[in-house]
């Protein structure tokens, strides 16, 4: 049996065994409690208790957020709860504590602060009805813990069990209690009553009349547990005074009585009674059950307790009374030779402290006893007698005895060091025996030890700097945060300062310092002491524009500045004040603490003072249905409680929603002249979550309508505006619809309480049942005409396969003449499930052996049911997987694992197999389909539909080509579906063709979940990338898409591994604008993605601008030699219907017919992608695109000549299937640059004429040349121009990575490479990025040239400018170039959230992890060493991994695929080190690697050759060659 050490331990653990819910007040929600830590554990171990039907619930609460709230819900519901806290939540608490005690809920409370712990609280609220018990040593801790449990059980009542960690810190370890025992004292029966009783009761405050209460028999019948009423039965009583039988085994020589109920044997419950009287439970009952469960312990262990406790010789005469600490007391006395002069002396301490039992007191102690010195460690006294005093005074001096009681004198108890024990003893001994003893004598320092400081002191967590940040930003020196909690307030405890009471009061104070100080500006302004009347003219000027911010802070610095000069002593006094020249934002934060009822007055009074007072309130609570549907929490909406008063501004905001609305709403509340509160959202589950999970966290909340963002000004209606403006667009029309909702149903609400949170919580889930049904009954109503068998298909799927398949089945099913239903799993209504016949379910795998999102739901709902019967439903399961999917052994469990698990699950509820579970493999020839032809015809032969004649045959499946040669020129149906109110979605086919237009329709995957939870489709949101050739923009354009970004997206901008720009989050409705705003700025979208040639890439090359223009040029000649001529575009986004001149819209490549010579109708089998290198900077990765063209210099070396041509490089692969690879591009030779754009063209047609138009996966142009080969393609290529390439030139690339920091160019222009991690541009409270590089874009005369490796160039900076610019730079921290190399020289693509094709994190995660790696850069010396690193979320390659040194591949969320091995100038392809590993084993192999690199390098040499050389992996020679000798062999999957 394991060891306990710590009271708070054996505390945590008794709590956890004995309750159904454990609430773990906690400082904060990422720092532990004595108690949480092993709360945590064993919850997080699944620890069964022994009271709980199932694992007990451990919840952790701050503790400034009304904490005991949280009781009442599990309480009212028949749930056993226990609190673990420490002292500081008591005082706050006693509204709750009056109601709470008439429950069985049991306060294990840790006294604070450490080391002096404070007594007074338990003293505060000793009235408030509850038991109180107390333990000193680490034993007694677990006793008393399991003590308080049993009597909360038995009785019905509250107990609080209080003790001093310190007290007990040096005893030995002791033996946790034996479950049994615990079984046994906890007494099982009366558990099962307790959790019978439910309470109905609303109320938090109002006495509703609960009573906890007690049944009495006429019969004589011992003491049992609490009866279906929830009354504890007990037996008539018998107060005969008996001996403890176990007597010897104390350490206490006195007699004391005990429930007379424990000698007697128990009686059956077939006892008969005449009558029962049920009364209130009164101190006799608590002591009675106490004694009975103190019996029981002493029998199993022979430890005794006592409502008091002596210890000492039976003829004592001095005895101390301790009401604290009794540690050090204790080891003193034990140790006192004879010779000492408090060696008589006896020890006393309750144990139960109440009810104060004064009776047993008084015939505890030895008669010889004749004075009594009585401690009590209570530094917040605040009467001159001590309550423990007043207790045993009227204990000892009332009664028969009273005339013969002992002298007692009170005293403080105060911290004593160790060392001054004995010193202090003697000092009461004497003060004791003196004729005239000191009442209230202080023993001890009254001050707090050093390390003393309790752990619940008040501090913001890191993660809401956020909010604080921005206000810095915004008001600068201006701000002044009068609850500021490192601020220094003379006698003032820090939860005091940081109160809004506080607050608001000193901010009045200081209101009315500076209305002082205006009036005596005004006054000295009119006299004439001062030397000169310039500073009166000034002073006048001000105190005019004194109440107005901006006026008044441009002046004051000039005011200041004249009386600074003036030199008279009137000038001198107002320079004693001169901060009141300034005025101030002012500003009270706090948390959502100022949300419940507890801390709400505070908000209240500033509100309904009217004053100019600004609030900012950081809620903290993450969305989540727990919380949400626990109606006694009472946590106030602040900001429609605010609204309601109609006197002060309103803003809610979410800076990881809308960083913009959060400036604007700061602002706009300073300008306020009235009360202002801001109620800013930053959910997290603990303090120290990481940015990423805010983020989704806030997503969901704003879109889901829990956090609306809005702003309220009543100050608009005057002006004819409205007051109230929504800013969480994609909601908005949702919203409205909700607020009708609300007031439907708001009379529902007042009029039954207890169901608001039901009614208001639960409609997403009432939609969700109500869209299931109706789906279901329209399957039925269509199937009732048609006969045969049913047949209900199900499937689950991500990525659509299983989808076509169970269509695919369907429509196989109808023409056999069965009644066939094809539903997504999550669709349909379980409760259906028992009434079905035949059942097929196909499924898909997701992620690590999870369920596809569709089927959750609903595979949730089948492994947790027991109440569903299918003996009478025929079932057959197919499953879709990869058997190489996940390489190591221990992991092939996870192949086809929903759909086993599925098959197992059905056929235990009942089920009967209409075949064996079919398993379809993504690595047998025909992939899932081998596996599904063998199963499908014994599903038929089952059904008895095997030999069915006359079948159709089946129309073949729709394919991208039928898709675009139905198009009609990339029509479609697009302009329909933009029409399309009733969905933020557009078909199928269209979200193919609008990929040739340049966006591509997505979704928040952040999102999906709660969406489909709320009955909502998913967040749909359309990707612009715009075509930007070579990737410069004008300073307009720069400014027009910032623009564009913040009006019509969501606020960032993404600079791609394209070299163009990326737009996300654009809501239908706002395509066509966000699409017409690109094209006023003089750019397209079309082609941009699609199966044509995208945007051509070219090198920045800042230090040649002659030779970049020379290639610029080229490359904007075979941009639009390639431009696809459809007018489709034109028509679709950019024609103005209301227009009689539709000329006035420009189009791009003038397209005026709709034909396409180069194209055809059918476009190319796959995207086409070119990019031009100018040696010796690889950095647009040459090798990785179908054309890939090497820049040859003339014979000057200053301008441009020709080409090398690669062709064939292609990054797109698919996990696991061999067939698939990467590959960089082979040499054809050399061409002039006056033809290259000729060279393109037949290249293009080659693939167009000879590329795979059956299997998308292989028809790339890679894969064209390796099948014909590259001589072959070569020859075709030429057969076209009807000329030869030449030999290639010599070239040399050095790397592939940007050149950070200013150059010069041969013109005497500066150019500054700015790095811009992952290419996302946005504000955040931390870096004004985006802000940053508007403020530039509108004053910058040259241009700004996006790199491919996702970094901004400004270039063409001539040295006039150059001071501004630099000091934009300075100003917006855009010049900070101090990153790692690794930092520098890594990539991510955009991956989730809304790239649908993701399986794991890339942009949110590669920079916490280089973070993770770069203290292991700077042990090792590496910290400036370019190391390339990419990610990307899935095997598509758009960072393009297979290039770099080191590369990430997402598998699935969470696990990477870790390749090693790529050449530093893009020139090799890496190769497979690991597959599916996590962050901790990334770090370990990273961290060991970088050091061996550090000392085993040879010089010069890059880290991609040195995990070649020492043989980590094998170098990979060609694409083919990919899969091939890779360091972590694929299993067989068997």
């Amino acid at each position: 049996m394991a060891s306990i050490t710590t009271a708070a331990e054996a505390v945590a653990r008794i709590a956890y065994l004995s309750s159904d819910v454990v609430l773990s007040v906690q400082p904060a929600l990422s720092t532990h409690s004595e108690f949480s830590k092993h709360l945590h554990s064993y919850s997080s171990s699944r620890l069964p208790g022994l009271v709980a039907k199932e694992v007990p619930e451990v919840i952790a609460v701050r503790h400034n957020v009304d904490p005991l709230l949280s009781a009442f819900k599990p309480l009212r519901s028949g749930k056993l709860v226990s609190v673990t806290t420490s002292s500081s939540i008591l005082l706050p608490s006693i509204p709750h504590l009056y109601k709470l005690a008439q429950y069985p809920i049991v306060l294990h409370v840790a006294l604070h602060p450490p080391n002096i712990a404070d007594y007074s609280g338990i003293t505060a609220i000793r009235q408030s009805g509850f038991v109180f018990l107390h333990s000193e040593t680490l034993q007694e801790a677990q006793d008393i813990a399991l003590s308080a449990h049993a009597l909360a059980i038995r009785l019905g009542k509250g107990v609080i069990h209080f003790f001093d960690p310190a007290n007990s810190a040096r005893d030995h370890p002791i033996e946790a209690e034996d479950r049994d025992l615990l079984k046994k004292i906890l007494d099982l029966d009366s558990v099962r009553a307790a959790q019978l009783r439910k309470d109905e009761s609303t109320s938090l405050y109002v006495d509703d009349g609960r009573r906890a209460t007690v049944t009495e028999e006429t019969a004589q019948l011992p003491t049992e547990g609490p009866n279906e009423n929830g009354s504890a039965k007990v037996a008539p009583r018998d107060i005969a005074t008996e001996k403890s039988s176990t007597e010897g085994a104390s350490s206490v020589g006195s007699s004391v009585r005990e429930s007379s109920a424990d000698s007697r044997q128990t009686t059956s419950s077939a006892t008969s009674v005449e009558s029962t009287i049920t009364r209130p439970v009164t101190s006799d009952d608590v002591y009675d059950c106490i004694t009975s469960i103190w019996a029981q312990i002493v029998r199993a262990t022979g430890r005794t307790y006592r409502a008091f406790e002596y210890t000492g010789p039976e003829d004592a005469e001095s005895a101390l009374f301790i009401f604290g600490s009794t540690g050090l007391f204790v080891d003193e006395l034990g140790e006192a030779s004879s010779t000492d002069e408090f060696a008589n002396f006896g020890l006393v301490t309750a144990r139960l402290y109440r009810p104060w039992i004064g009776p047993r007191l008084s015939q505890l102690l030895p008669v010889s006893i004749r004075r009594i010195a009585v401690l009590e460690q209570i530094r917040k006294k605040t009467t001159k007698w001590g309550p423990v005093l007043l207790d045993i005074l009227t204990s000892l001096t009332s009664g028969p005895a009273a005339n013969a009681s002992p002298l007692i004198v009170g005293h403080q108890l105060g911290y004593i060091e160790p060392a001054t024990v004995r010193q202090a003893i003697r000092g009461i001994f004497q003060n004791l025996s003196s004729p005239t003893p000191i009442q209230n004598l202080e023993v001890g320092s009254s001050g707090r030890p050093r390390q003393s400081s309790s752990q619940y002191a008040l501090a913001q967590p890191k993660v809401e700097n956020a909010y604080m940040k921005i206000l810095d930003q915004v008001f600068g020196e201006r701000l002044h945060v009068a609850n500021r909690l490192d601020a220094a307030h003379a006698g003032i405890s820090a939860a005091i300062a940081a109160s809004p009471e506080f607050g608001f009061g000193s901010l009045l104070a200081r209101h009315e310092h500076r209305r002082r100080f205006i009036g005596e500006v005004q006054t000295a302004a009119a006299t004439s002491d001062f030397v000169t009347d310039i500073p009166q003219n000034w002073l006048s000027k001000w105190a005019l524009s004194a109440e107005d911010a901006q006026k008044a802070n441009v002046i004051a610095p000039d005011v200041i500045s004249r009386l600074s000069n003036d030199g008279s002593r009137l000038a001198s006094t107002l320079l004693e004040s001169k901060s009141l020249f300034f005025k101030e934002s002012q500003w009270l934060i706090g948390s959502d603490a100022w949300a419940y009822d507890l801390g709400n007055s505070g908000v209240h009074h500033v509100i309904a003072s009217g004053a100019n007072v600004n609030m900012l309130i950081i809620d903290s609570q993450p969305w989540s249905e727990r919380a949400a549907a626990d109606e006694a929490r009472r946590k106030k909406d602040i900001g429609l409680y605010a609204m309601h008063f109609g006197n002060a501004y309103v803003a809610s905001v979410a800076v990881y929603s809308s960083y913009t609305q959060v400036l604007e709403a700061m602002i706009e509340a300073d300008q306020f002249e009235g009360p202002s509160v801001v109620v800013a959202y930053l959910p997290y589950n603990k303090e120290d979550d990481s940015p990423l999970t805010v983020l989704q966290e806030t997503k969901k909340a704003v879109d889901l309508g829990y956090w609306p963002l809005y702003r309220w000004n009543p100050t608009k209606e005057e002006n004819g505006e409205p007051n109230f403006s929504l800013d969480s667009e994609r909601i908005k029309q949702e919203l409205e619809e909700f607020l009708q909702r609300d007031n439907h149903l708001t009379q529902l609400m007042n009029r039954h309480p207890k169901f608001a949170a039901n009614l208001s919580e639960s409609y997403g889930t009432e939609v969700r049942a109500l869209q299931k049904r109706k789906a279901k009954d329209a399957y039925n109503t269509l199937l009732e005409s048609l006969y045969g068998a049913p047949l209900t298909i199900l499937f689950a799927s991500d990525n659509g396969n299983a989808e076509s398949l169970a269509k695919r089945l369907g429509n196989r099913g109808k023409a056999r003449r069965l009644k066939t239903m094809v539903m997504a799993m999550d669709d349909y209504p379980l409760e259906d499930l028992p009434t079905e016949e035949n059942v097929v379910m196909l499924t898909s795998t997701a992620g690590q052996g999870e369920f596809p999102q569709n089927g959750r739901s609903f595979w949730d709902a089948v492994k947790d049911t027991t109440e569903i019967d299918l003996s009478q439903v025929r079932y057959a399961v197919f499953a879709l997987g990869d058997s190489h999917y996940w390489p190591r052994k221990e992991d092939k469990i996870y192949y086809n694992k929903p759909g086993k698990d599925l098959d197992a699950r059905i056929a235990f509820l009942g089920g009967k197999r209409l075949a064996d579970v079919g398993l379809g493999d993504d690595q047998d020839p025909d992939r899932y389909q081998t596996g599904y032809a063998e199963w499908e015809p014994k599903l038929w032969q089952s059904l008895g539909v095997d030999n069915v004649e006359g079948l159709a045959e089946e129309p073949p499946p729709i394919t991208n080509e039928d898709i675009k040669i139905e198009s009609n020129f990339l029509r479609g149906t697009i302009a329909e579906g933009l029409a399309d109110t009733s969905t933020g979605a557009i078909s199928a086919s269209d979200q193919q063709l609008t990929k040739f237009h340049g966006t591509y329709m997505q979704d928040d995957r952040d999102l999906r979940d709660e969406r489909k939870a709320q009955g909502l489709e998913p967040a749909y949101a359309f990707m612009i990338r715009c075509r930007l050739n070579g990737g410069v923009a004008t300073p307009s354009q720069w400014l027009q898409m910032d623009s564009i970004s913040s009006s019509y997206g969501n606020e960032t901008m993404k600079l791609t591994t394209r070299q163009t720009f990326q737009f996300h989050g654009v809501v239908k409705n706002k395509l066509k604008s966000a699409m017409r705003g690109i094209n006023k700025a003089l750019m397209t979208t079309i082609a941009a993605c699609g199966d044509v040639n995208r945007n051509i890439m070219v090198s920045p090359l800042p230090t040649r601008s002659a030779f970049h223009r020379d290639v610029h040029q080229v490359s904007a000649r075979i941009s639009d030699h390639l431009l696809p001529s459809t007018t489709a575009y034109h028509e679709i986004w950019l024609k103005d219907k209301d227009s009689p001149d539709e000329k006035q819209t420009k189009v791009g490549g003038d397209a005026i017919v709709d034909k396409e010579p180069l194209y055809g109708p059918t476009y190319l089998p796959r995207k086409f992608k070119i990019t031009i290198a100018v040696p010796p900077h690889n950095d647009t990765d040459v090798y990785a695109h179908d054309i890939g063209l090497i820049a040859i210099k003339d014979a000057s070396g200053k301008r441009l000549e020709g080409f090398n041509v690669l062709v064939g490089g292609g990054m797109g692969v698919t996990h696991n299937n061999k067939k698939t690879y990467p590959r960089t591009g082979s040499m054809l030779g050399y061409f002039p640059a006056s033809q290259i754009h000729l060279v393109c063209e037949k290249i293009m047609l080659v693939q167009r004429d000879h590329g795979d138009r059956k299997n998308r996966k292989h028809a790339r142009l890679k894969y064209t040349i390796d099948d014909m080969g590259v001589d072959v393609f070569r020859s075709k290529v030429e057969d076209l121009l009807e000329d030869k390439f030449k030999e290639p030139r010599p070239f040399e690339f050095k790397s592939n990575i940007d050149t950070f920091g200013w150059q010069k160019d041969e013109f005497g222009m500066n150019h500054f490479l700015m790095f811009i991690e992952n290419g996302r541009v946005e504000d955040t409270p931390e870096f004004s990025m985006k802000t940053g590089l508007r403020e530039i874009a509108k004053v910058h005369q040259g241009d700004f040239r996006l790199t491919p490796n996702q970094h901004l160039c400004l270039s063409g900076v001539p040295d006039g400018q150059l001071d501004t610019i630099k000091g934009l730079l300075k100003q917006y921290k855009l010049d900070n170039l101090h990153f790692s190399g690794l930092r520098l020289s890594s990539s991510a693509c955009v991956a989730f959230p809304t790239c649908g094709l993701a399986m794991a994190e890339s942009e949110r995660y590669l920079p916490e992890l280089i973070t993770k790696l770069e203290a292991c850069l700077e042990e090792n010396g590496l910290r400036q060493d370019s190391i390339v690193m990419r990610m990307t979320g899935c095997p598509n390659g758009c960072a393009r991994p297979w290039l770099a040194e080191v590369a990430f591949v997402g598998k699935a969320y969470g696990a990477y695929n870790m390749y090693l091995g790529g050449g530093y100038h893009g020139q090799r392809l890496n190769k497979l080190y690991r597959s599916s590993i996590g962050e901790e084993e990334i770090l370990g192999i990273m961290k060991s690697l970088l050091r061996r690199y550090a000392l085993e390098r040879e010089e010069g040499e890059r880290f991609g050759d040195f995990v070649i050389r020492i043989g980590m992996v094998k170098a990979t020679r060609e694409g083919k060659d990919f899969h091939e000798n890779v360091a972590e062999e694929e299993s067989d999957g068997e």
